[in-house]
Order: structure tokens, then sequence, then C-alpha cells
């Protein structure tokens, strides 16, 4: 092969352009040329604005994710600290819902305190103030247990009247409570008075249909009775003072097959929910006992029969 053919130039790998420092100076020189043309005239203002448009959807794919964990972080935060309010809220509710059902509670029996109050004012005959505690254990009769007893002078056939009306009649008594026996029972009958007309009758419990009212037996058919009518306690009896309410008609039958009219009351006291009740010495007790006669001497009888 002819020499002349041979290319002698060195190969690119061992090409060496300008040097380095040449670079560095013409590198250094060209952006501090830059940085004072921006910076007088704002020349790169432009290519910022492009560079920032191309980049952006970048940068909000990078950062969402990040954005999305604080999210859920937060949210986590919100919806513990919104089950606690709310926890804290029917907490709350509870309690105010306990207190209001207090309130009206206490506010109706503030409201019987103050009729009985009232009633016993116009009541000359002494009473003992009770609580109701608890019904009867028998199913078959209406009687409660009231507070009070023998150590507090209760005494059997005492009456027993509540805000409304009378509701009864202490039938047995022990040491410290007694057993009242309502207007409403079978076994119970109290002389009445009816406002109206001036008649007395006599009302009776009755267990039959018309359960928990008073039925006025052995009235004639032809009886001036009226739905609505007052029945008032009449005092001949010796237990009950006059002119306490026991009850009003609610209905009259009067059957041509029958001789008798089938009278049915609704009692006045709340025999029901009678909550503190007013305990009356018996009208007997407070009627003075009659004078007893002293006999004459034997010898002053001969006399005077002489």
């Amino acid at each position: 092969m002819p020499h002349s053919t041979l290319d002698r130039s060195p190969p690119p790998f061992f090409r060496q352009g300008a040097s380095a420092l040449s670079k560095l100076m013409v590198f250094s020189a060209l952006a501090l040329f830059l940085m004072v043309a921006d910076a007088r005239f704002n020349l790169m203002q432009p290519m910022r604005i492009a560079v920032a448009s191309a980049l952006y959807p970048m940068q909000w794919m990078v950062v969402r994710p990040v954005v999305w964990v604080q999210n859920g972080f937060r949210y986590f935060e919100s919806l513990t600290a919104a089950q606690d309010e709310a926890q804290t809220a029917r907490d709350q509710l509870r309690r105010q819902s306990h207190r209001a059902n207090q309130v009206e509670q206490l506010t109706l029996e503030n409201e019987r305190l103050r009729k009985l109050l009232e009633l016993r004012e116009r009541i000359t005959t002494p009473v003992r103030a009770a609580q109701v505690l608890y019904d009867a254990a028998d199913p078959y009769t209406r009687k409660v247990i009231i507070d009070i007893g023998m150590i507090h002078g209760v005494v059997a056939g005492s009456p027993v009247i509540d805000e409304a009306g009378v509701l009864g009649q202490v039938t047995r008594v022990y040491p410290s409570v007694s057993e009242v026996t309502l207007v409403i029972d079978a076994d119970q009958a109290i002389p009445v008075l009816n406002t109206r007309t001036g008649v007395r009758a006599v009302a009776f419990g009755d267990p039959g249909i018309q359960a928990g009212a008073l039925e006025l037996r052995f009235m004639a058919t032809n009886a001036d009775v009226q739905p609505g009518d007052l029945l008032t306690t009449s005092g001949v009896d010796g237990v009950y003072p006059p002119g306490l309410p026991v009850a009003r008609v609610d209905k009259v039958e009067r059957r041509v097959e029958s001789p008798f009219a089938r009278i049915y009351c609704t009692p006045q006291a709340l025999v029901e929910g009678a909550s503190y009740v007013m305990v009356l010495e018996p009208v007997s007790s407070q009627i003075a006992a009659r004078p007893v006669q002293e006999e004459a001497p034997a010898g002053a009888k001969k006399g005077r029969q002489k």
C-alpha cells in the first residue's frame, strides 16, 4: 500500500479541541452576558415561561402523591374529630333529655303539691301528708301502699284524698306503712251526693266492663241523673267529710226490663297515677263522745219509790 494514501490525522478519540480553561472562560462570559442582558432587558422571561409551562405537568404529577397523602391524613384526623364531637353531642343531648324529663316530672309533682296545699287550706279536718310507695301485690284488688302508718297516728278507716278528690280509704294499718283501698275497688262503697239535685246515693267500685270506674247502684230508672253531674261525699257515713269530689257521671243506661238504671261514673282522683296524698281523720273520731248518765244511789231510788 503506498504511503501517500494513509490518513495521518489523529483518531476522534484523541482529538483535543479547545482547552478546558478556554471553555470555562467562554461559558462564563456567556453566562455573565445573559445575566446582565436578562437583568437589563428581561430577555429570558419568555424562555422561563416556556420552560415553566413545559415542566408544570411533571411538577403536578410529582407533587400530587404528596398532596394525596396529606389530604388523607387530614381526612382521617377530621373524621376522628367529627366522630368525637358527635359522640360528645349525643352524650350532652342524652343528659339534657334526662334533665328535661326530670324537669317535667318535677313540674307535674309541684303542680299536684300546690293543689294539695290549696285543698288542705279548705279542709278543717286534721290531715297527714303521705306518698304512694307502690301498688298492692294482689291483682284482684285495687289497693296502694303509703309511707305512713301506726307510728304516725294513722287509724283504719281514715279517708285518703289527692289533689283532685277522694282516692280511697285506709283498710289496714302497719307500724310504718298503710294499705289504702281505692274507691274503684269492687268491695269499696262510698255515700255520695249529687250536687245538681241534692239526691244522695251510694257509689260502688265497678269490677266489670267499666273497670277503673264507679257505679251508682239502686237508682230508679226515672231518677234525675244526667251525664256530667258531679258527685261529692255526703258525710252521712261518719267517715268522709262532706263536699269532697268523688266522681262525675259518665253514662246513664235506662232499661225497660230493669227497675234500676245503670249509672257509670269516672272518679275524680288519680286512681291510676297518684303520687302524693293526704290522710284525713275519720269524721266519727272528731265527734264528741256521748255523755254517760250518772246512776242514782240505791237508797235514793228506794226513797223515790216510796
